[in-house]
Protein backbone atom coordinates (compact mmCIF):
# COMPACT_ATOMS: atom_id res chain seq x y z
CA UNK A 1 0.00 0.00 0.00
CA UNK A 2 2.86 2.74 0.85
CA UNK A 3 4.27 1.68 -2.07
CA UNK A 4 1.30 3.07 -4.30
CA UNK A 5 0.63 5.77 -2.01
CA UNK A 6 3.92 7.02 -2.63
CA UNK A 7 3.68 6.26 -6.22
CA UNK A 8 0.90 8.60 -6.18
CA UNK A 9 2.27 11.06 -5.20
CA UNK A 10 5.09 11.49 -7.31
CA UNK A 11 2.55 11.58 -10.12
CA UNK A 12 0.71 14.60 -8.33
CA UNK A 13 3.64 16.14 -7.97
CA UNK A 14 4.94 15.41 -11.90
CA UNK A 15 1.26 17.22 -12.87
CA UNK A 16 1.73 19.72 -10.27
CA UNK A 17 5.08 20.81 -12.09
CA UNK A 18 3.65 20.06 -15.49
CA UNK A 19 0.56 22.16 -15.05
CA UNK A 20 3.05 24.88 -13.21
CA UNK A 21 5.36 24.72 -16.61
CA UNK A 22 2.41 25.02 -19.05
CA UNK A 23 0.86 27.99 -16.83
CA UNK A 24 4.58 30.20 -16.71
CA UNK A 25 4.87 29.59 -20.27
CA UNK A 26 1.43 30.78 -21.29
CA UNK A 27 2.09 33.54 -19.27
CA UNK A 28 5.13 34.72 -20.57
CA UNK A 29 3.61 34.10 -24.35
CA UNK A 30 0.71 36.63 -22.76
CA UNK A 31 3.68 38.85 -21.55
CA UNK A 32 5.71 38.63 -24.76
CA UNK A 33 2.13 39.04 -26.88
CA UNK A 34 0.74 42.16 -24.92
CA UNK A 35 4.71 43.90 -24.59
CA UNK A 36 4.11 43.01 -28.74
CA UNK A 37 1.08 44.51 -28.92
CA UNK A 38 2.07 47.84 -27.24
CA UNK A 39 4.91 48.19 -29.07
CA UNK A 40 3.04 48.19 -32.04
CA UNK A 41 -0.14 50.04 -30.64
CA UNK A 42 2.51 52.90 -30.13
CA UNK A 43 4.74 52.61 -33.46
CA UNK A 44 2.43 51.86 -35.64
CA UNK A 45 -1.40 52.64 -37.33
CA UNK A 46 -3.46 49.75 -38.80
CA UNK A 47 -6.42 48.98 -40.07
CA UNK A 48 -8.80 46.08 -41.41
CA UNK A 49 -10.81 48.20 -43.17
CA UNK A 50 -9.26 48.07 -46.35
CA UNK A 51 -10.02 46.23 -49.66
CA UNK A 52 -8.00 45.60 -53.33
CA UNK A 53 -8.91 48.29 -56.09
CA UNK A 54 -8.99 48.52 -59.61
CA UNK A 55 -10.45 50.19 -62.31
CA UNK A 56 -13.75 48.39 -63.72
CA UNK A 57 -15.08 49.76 -66.66
CA UNK A 58 -18.60 49.63 -68.24
CA UNK A 59 -18.58 48.41 -72.33
CA UNK A 60 -21.15 50.68 -73.38
CA UNK A 61 -23.45 50.62 -76.91
CA UNK A 62 -23.20 53.94 -78.76
CA UNK A 63 -25.71 53.00 -81.20
CA UNK A 64 -29.11 50.95 -81.07
CA UNK A 65 -29.88 47.57 -82.98
CA UNK A 66 -29.74 43.74 -82.65
CA UNK A 67 -26.86 41.72 -81.19
CA UNK A 68 -25.36 39.86 -84.28
CA UNK A 69 -22.25 38.70 -82.81
CA UNK A 70 -20.71 38.05 -79.27
CA UNK A 71 -17.15 37.69 -79.20
CA UNK A 72 -16.03 36.72 -75.52
CA UNK A 73 -17.09 34.96 -72.42
CA UNK A 74 -17.17 35.34 -68.71
CA UNK A 75 -13.68 35.77 -67.26
CA UNK A 76 -12.10 36.06 -70.66
CA UNK A 77 -8.84 37.53 -70.89
CA UNK A 78 -8.75 40.46 -73.75
CA UNK A 79 -7.01 43.08 -75.24
CA UNK A 80 -7.18 46.11 -76.38
CA UNK A 81 -9.16 46.49 -79.40
CA UNK A 82 -10.33 42.71 -79.39
CA UNK A 83 -14.11 42.52 -81.30
CA UNK A 84 -16.52 42.07 -77.81
CA UNK A 85 -20.04 42.48 -79.57
CA UNK A 86 -20.80 42.86 -83.58
CA UNK A 87 -24.47 44.69 -83.56
CA UNK A 88 -26.57 44.03 -86.97
CA UNK A 89 -26.19 47.32 -89.75
CA UNK A 90 -28.66 45.93 -92.46
CA UNK A 91 -30.73 49.07 -91.23
CA UNK A 92 -27.58 51.38 -90.79
CA UNK A 93 -26.45 50.30 -94.67
CA UNK A 94 -29.74 51.18 -96.17
CA UNK A 95 -29.57 54.48 -94.22
CA UNK A 96 -26.40 55.28 -96.15
CA UNK A 97 -27.47 54.53 -99.31
CA UNK A 98 -30.44 56.90 -99.24
CA UNK A 99 -28.18 59.43 -97.56
CA UNK A 100 -25.12 58.86 -100.27
CA UNK A 101 -28.26 59.54 -102.78
CA UNK A 102 -29.90 62.53 -101.21
CA UNK A 103 -26.21 63.96 -101.22
CA UNK A 104 -25.87 63.41 -104.97
CA UNK A 105 -29.08 64.96 -105.63
CA UNK A 106 -27.84 68.34 -103.90
CA UNK A 107 -24.68 68.27 -105.34
CA UNK A 108 -26.51 67.61 -108.72
CA UNK A 109 -28.62 70.90 -107.57
CA UNK A 110 -25.59 72.98 -106.72
CA UNK A 111 -24.12 72.17 -110.55
CA UNK A 112 -27.63 73.42 -112.01
CA UNK A 113 -27.39 76.83 -109.89
CA UNK A 114 -23.52 77.44 -110.56
CA UNK A 115 -24.33 77.20 -114.32
CA UNK A 116 -27.12 79.45 -114.33
CA UNK A 117 -24.97 81.88 -112.54
CA UNK A 118 -22.30 81.41 -115.07
CA UNK A 119 -25.49 82.18 -117.84
CA UNK A 120 -26.51 85.38 -115.64
CA UNK A 121 -23.12 86.45 -115.25
CA UNK A 122 -22.09 86.08 -119.11
CA UNK A 123 -25.31 87.99 -120.14
CA UNK A 124 -24.33 90.88 -117.53
CA UNK A 125 -21.23 91.18 -119.33
CA UNK A 126 -22.68 91.17 -122.84
CA UNK A 127 -25.07 94.12 -121.16
CA UNK A 128 -21.93 95.80 -119.67
CA UNK A 129 -20.16 96.24 -122.78
CA UNK A 130 -22.77 97.20 -124.56
CA UNK A 131 -23.57 100.00 -122.25
CA UNK A 132 -20.52 101.57 -123.71
CA UNK A 133 -21.90 101.49 -127.10
CA UNK A 134 -25.13 103.04 -126.65
CA UNK A 135 -22.86 105.74 -124.71
CA UNK A 136 -20.97 106.33 -127.67
CA UNK A 137 -24.02 105.95 -130.03
CA UNK A 138 -25.80 108.77 -127.91
CA UNK A 139 -23.14 111.12 -127.73
CA UNK A 140 -22.88 111.05 -131.36
CA UNK A 141 -26.82 111.81 -131.71
CA UNK A 142 -26.40 114.31 -129.04
CA UNK A 143 -23.53 115.97 -131.22
CA UNK A 144 -25.84 115.79 -134.31
CA UNK A 145 -28.80 117.45 -132.36
CA UNK A 146 -27.08 120.39 -130.96
CA UNK A 147 -25.42 120.88 -134.40
CA UNK A 148 -28.60 120.75 -136.31
CA UNK A 149 -30.15 122.39 -133.63
CA UNK A 150 -28.15 125.61 -134.25
CA UNK A 151 -28.66 125.16 -138.20
CA UNK A 152 -32.42 125.04 -137.53
CA UNK A 153 -31.92 128.32 -136.02
CA UNK A 154 -29.85 129.76 -138.92
CA UNK A 155 -32.67 128.41 -141.26
CA UNK A 156 -29.92 125.81 -142.84
CA UNK A 157 -31.93 122.98 -142.69
CA UNK A 158 -35.85 122.00 -142.93
CA UNK A 159 -37.59 121.09 -140.11
CA UNK A 160 -38.22 118.20 -141.18
CA UNK A 161 -34.37 117.16 -141.02
CA UNK A 162 -34.20 118.72 -137.76
CA UNK A 163 -36.87 116.91 -135.98
CA UNK A 164 -35.11 113.15 -138.03
CA UNK A 165 -32.00 113.93 -136.04
CA UNK A 166 -34.05 114.52 -133.16
CA UNK A 167 -35.71 111.76 -133.07
CA UNK A 168 -32.84 109.44 -133.53
CA UNK A 169 -31.25 111.42 -130.18
CA UNK A 170 -34.12 110.58 -127.97
CA UNK A 171 -34.45 107.01 -129.80
CA UNK A 172 -30.12 106.83 -128.50
CA UNK A 173 -31.29 108.06 -125.22
CA UNK A 174 -34.32 105.31 -124.30
CA UNK A 175 -31.93 102.49 -125.86
CA UNK A 176 -28.90 103.70 -123.24
CA UNK A 177 -31.31 103.72 -120.29
CA UNK A 178 -32.78 100.22 -121.37
CA UNK A 179 -29.03 98.85 -121.83
CA UNK A 180 -28.40 100.56 -117.92
CA UNK A 181 -31.43 98.72 -116.31
CA UNK A 182 -30.96 95.86 -118.38
CA UNK A 183 -26.94 96.00 -117.11
CA UNK A 184 -29.04 96.76 -113.30
CA UNK A 185 -31.18 93.65 -113.19
CA UNK A 186 -28.69 91.44 -114.26
CA UNK A 187 -26.21 92.08 -111.50
CA UNK A 188 -29.11 91.78 -109.53
CA UNK A 189 -29.52 88.56 -111.05
CA UNK A 190 -26.01 87.74 -110.11
CA UNK A 191 -26.18 88.33 -106.64
CA UNK A 192 -29.80 86.06 -106.45
CA UNK A 193 -27.37 83.67 -107.84
CA UNK A 194 -24.72 83.64 -105.69
CA UNK A 195 -27.41 83.12 -102.82
CA UNK A 196 -28.66 80.31 -104.21
CA UNK A 197 -25.40 79.10 -104.83
CA UNK A 198 -24.77 79.79 -100.88
CA UNK A 199 -27.51 78.11 -99.68
CA UNK A 200 -27.02 74.96 -102.38
CA UNK A 201 -23.80 74.48 -101.05
CA UNK A 202 -25.13 74.83 -97.32
CA UNK A 203 -27.44 71.99 -97.99
CA UNK A 204 -24.91 69.63 -99.72
CA UNK A 205 -22.80 70.18 -96.53
CA UNK A 206 -25.79 68.95 -94.74
CA UNK A 207 -26.00 65.85 -96.59
CA UNK A 208 -22.32 65.45 -96.17
CA UNK A 209 -22.66 65.47 -92.93
CA UNK A 210 -25.31 63.15 -92.56
CA UNK A 211 -23.79 60.52 -94.58
CA UNK A 212 -20.36 61.16 -92.09
CA UNK A 213 -22.81 60.76 -89.52
CA UNK A 214 -24.40 57.36 -90.35
CA UNK A 215 -20.47 56.15 -91.55
CA UNK A 216 -19.57 56.98 -88.33
CA UNK A 217 -22.95 54.72 -86.61
CA UNK A 218 -21.46 52.20 -88.82
CA UNK A 219 -18.10 52.04 -86.52
CA UNK A 220 -20.03 51.42 -83.49
CA UNK A 221 -22.01 48.55 -84.84
CA UNK A 222 -18.50 46.88 -83.68
CA UNK A 223 -17.76 47.35 -79.89
CA UNK A 224 -14.29 46.72 -79.24
CA UNK A 225 -12.40 46.64 -75.81
CA UNK A 226 -11.21 50.15 -74.30
CA UNK A 227 -8.04 48.59 -72.92
CA UNK A 228 -6.31 45.63 -71.83
CA UNK A 229 -8.29 43.44 -68.73
CA UNK A 230 -10.87 40.95 -67.72
CA UNK A 231 -14.35 40.40 -69.11
CA UNK A 232 -16.74 40.03 -66.12
CA UNK A 233 -20.66 37.97 -66.82
CA UNK A 234 -21.64 37.75 -69.82
CA UNK A 235 -25.67 38.91 -69.71
CA UNK A 236 -26.05 39.82 -73.48
CA UNK A 237 -28.17 37.01 -75.64
CA UNK A 238 -27.66 36.93 -79.79
CA UNK A 239 -30.37 38.95 -81.15
CA UNK A 240 -31.00 40.66 -78.06
CA UNK A 241 -31.78 44.35 -79.12
CA UNK A 242 -29.80 46.94 -77.07
CA UNK A 243 -30.18 50.63 -77.04
CA UNK A 244 -27.83 53.34 -77.28
CA UNK A 245 -25.80 54.11 -74.01
CA UNK A 246 -26.65 50.72 -72.11
CA UNK A 247 -24.08 48.51 -70.21
CA UNK A 248 -22.97 45.74 -72.17
CA UNK A 249 -21.05 44.48 -69.93
CA UNK A 250 -17.80 45.23 -67.62
CA UNK A 251 -14.00 44.76 -68.13
CA UNK A 252 -11.63 44.98 -65.18
CA UNK A 253 -8.77 47.26 -66.72
CA UNK A 254 -5.10 46.07 -66.46
CA UNK A 255 -3.64 48.92 -67.92
CA UNK A 256 -4.27 51.33 -65.15
CA UNK A 257 -3.00 48.94 -62.40
CA UNK A 258 -3.73 48.25 -59.02
CA UNK A 259 -3.84 49.78 -55.64
CA UNK A 260 -5.05 49.57 -51.83
CA UNK A 261 -7.82 51.83 -50.03
CA UNK A 262 -7.37 51.75 -46.82
CA UNK A 263 -10.08 53.41 -44.73
CA UNK A 264 -8.71 54.92 -40.90
CA UNK A 265 -9.90 56.27 -38.22
CA UNK A 266 -9.98 60.27 -37.71
CA UNK A 267 -7.50 59.79 -34.69
CA UNK A 268 -5.28 58.01 -36.98
CA UNK A 269 -4.24 60.14 -39.87
CA UNK A 270 -2.95 62.75 -38.18
CA UNK A 271 0.32 60.60 -38.15
CA UNK A 272 0.89 59.87 -41.96
CA UNK A 273 1.72 61.92 -44.95
CA UNK A 274 2.13 60.87 -48.61
CA UNK A 275 4.89 58.69 -49.25
CA UNK A 276 4.76 56.93 -46.34
CA UNK A 277 5.73 53.15 -46.51
CA UNK A 278 2.89 50.51 -45.59
CA UNK A 279 3.26 47.24 -45.28
CA UNK A 280 -0.03 45.26 -46.64
CA UNK A 281 -1.13 41.72 -46.23
CA UNK A 282 -4.30 39.84 -47.84
CA UNK A 283 -7.07 37.60 -46.07
CA UNK A 284 -6.74 35.93 -49.61
CA UNK A 285 -3.13 35.06 -49.01
CA UNK A 286 -2.09 35.61 -45.39
CA UNK A 287 1.51 34.06 -45.54
CA UNK A 288 2.39 36.79 -47.64
CA UNK A 289 3.57 40.59 -47.05
CA UNK A 290 3.19 43.31 -49.69
CA UNK A 291 4.77 46.59 -50.18
CA UNK A 292 3.02 49.94 -50.81
CA UNK A 293 3.35 53.62 -49.70
CA UNK A 294 0.75 56.23 -49.55
CA UNK A 295 -0.30 58.29 -52.78
CA UNK A 296 -3.05 60.71 -51.15
CA UNK A 297 -5.38 60.74 -48.26
CA UNK A 298 -8.78 61.93 -48.91
CA UNK A 299 -9.72 65.68 -48.42
CA UNK A 300 -12.82 64.48 -46.63
CA UNK A 301 -14.14 62.03 -44.36
CA UNK A 302 -15.96 58.79 -46.42
CA UNK A 303 -19.53 59.18 -45.05
CA UNK A 304 -19.03 63.16 -46.80
CA UNK A 305 -18.97 61.56 -49.90
CA UNK A 306 -21.59 59.43 -50.00
CA UNK A 307 -25.21 60.46 -51.80
CA UNK A 308 -26.61 61.17 -48.07
CA UNK A 309 -24.05 63.06 -46.38
CA UNK A 310 -24.75 63.33 -42.41
CA UNK A 311 -26.23 66.67 -41.25
CA UNK A 312 -25.43 66.53 -37.27
CA UNK A 313 -27.77 69.63 -36.97
CA UNK A 314 -30.97 67.72 -36.97
CA UNK A 315 -31.72 67.33 -33.45
CA UNK A 316 -30.25 63.95 -31.89
CA UNK A 317 -26.59 63.76 -32.14
CA UNK A 318 -24.49 60.77 -31.52
CA UNK A 319 -20.36 60.81 -32.13
CA UNK A 320 -19.29 58.08 -34.36
CA UNK A 321 -15.48 57.87 -34.98
CA UNK A 322 -15.17 58.97 -38.72
CA UNK A 323 -13.17 57.59 -41.43
CA UNK A 324 -10.60 58.95 -43.97
CA UNK A 325 -10.00 56.55 -47.01
CA UNK A 326 -6.34 56.77 -47.84
CA UNK A 327 -5.11 55.48 -51.31
CA UNK A 328 -1.96 52.84 -51.03
CA UNK A 329 0.19 52.35 -54.15
CA UNK A 330 1.34 48.85 -54.47
CA UNK A 331 5.14 49.05 -55.16
CA UNK A 332 5.81 45.47 -55.86
CA UNK A 333 6.54 43.52 -59.16
CA UNK A 334 3.59 42.84 -61.38
CA UNK A 335 4.31 39.18 -61.05
CA UNK A 336 3.66 39.30 -57.62
CA UNK A 337 0.52 41.31 -57.73
CA UNK A 338 -0.93 40.45 -60.49
CA UNK A 339 -3.16 37.53 -58.03
CA UNK A 340 -4.50 40.11 -56.19
CA UNK A 341 -8.73 41.23 -57.41
CA UNK A 342 -10.38 44.10 -56.58
CA UNK A 343 -12.49 43.72 -53.88
CA UNK A 344 -10.26 41.67 -51.87
CA UNK A 345 -9.53 42.60 -48.15
CA UNK A 346 -6.36 43.73 -46.80
CA UNK A 347 -5.23 44.81 -43.75
CA UNK A 348 -3.02 47.64 -43.91
CA UNK A 349 0.36 48.90 -41.03
CA UNK A 350 2.03 52.06 -41.35
CA UNK A 351 4.38 53.10 -38.97
CA UNK A 352 3.73 56.27 -37.15
CA UNK A 353 5.48 59.35 -37.96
Amino acid sequence: MATITEKHERIDRITVKITYGIAFLILMILIVYGAYALVKMYRYEETNDAQVEEYINPILSRSTGFVQEIRFTDHQKVQKGDTLVVIDRNETLLQLQEAEATLRAANASLKVVESSSITTINSASVSEAGIASSKAKLWQQEQDYNRYKKLLAEEAVTQQHFESVKTSFEIAKSEYKVIQNTYKTAKGKINDADTQIAVALANVKQKEAVVDNIKLNLTYSVIKAPSDGIMGDKTLQVGQLIQKGQILGFIVDQDQGKWIVANFKETQVANMEEGQGVEISVDAYPNEVFEGKIQSLAPATGSRFSLLPPDNATGNFVKIVQRFPVRILLIDAPEKTKKLHAGMNANVTVAKL
